[in-house]
C-alpha cells in the first residue's frame, strides 16, 4: 500500500492546494479478536492534517484553504500519494478538493 520511498527530511511543506495528512492507523483485528491479513484490511480514509499549502491561485490571487493543521479529515479512498515518514508513520499528500469533510 505504501511506497518504499522514505523521506529523510525534517519537514515537508505542501505547495498550492495540497494537504499533508498523517493517516489514521488501520485496525489489524476485528472486534471479535480475529486478526486480519493486510490484504483484507481496507485502505484508510481519514487522518490528521499536519501541513497545508498556501492555497489555490484563482486569476493571480491566492485563496487560502479552509483546512488547517490539526484538523481531522475524511478523504477520498483513492486520492493522493501514500508514503512513510522517517518517524515510521504513514502519510498521504493530496489535493484539498479530495478532502470530503472535516470531522469534529
Amino acid at each position: 500500500m505504501f511506497n518504499s520511498l522514505i523521506f529523510q527530511y525534517t519537514s515537508i511543506k505542501p505547495l498550492g492546494d495540497r494537504v499533508l495528512v498523517k493517516i489514521k492507523t488501520v485496525e489489524e483485528k476485528t472486534g471479535g479478536g480475529i486478526l486480519l491479513p493486510s490484504s483484507a484490511q481496507s485502505k484508510p480514509q481519514g487522518g490528521e492534517v499536519v501541513a497545508v499549502g498556501e492555497g489555490k491561485s484563482e486569476e493571480g490571487n491566492t485563496k487560502p484553504l479552509s483546512i488547517s493543521p490539526g484538523n481531522t479529515v475524511l478523504y477520498s479512498k483513492y486520492a493522493g500519494n501514500d508514503f512513510k515518514g522517517t518517524d515510521g508513520s504513514n502519510y498521504i499528500a493530496l489535493r484539498a478538493s479530495d478532502v470530503m469533510a472535516v470531522l469534529s
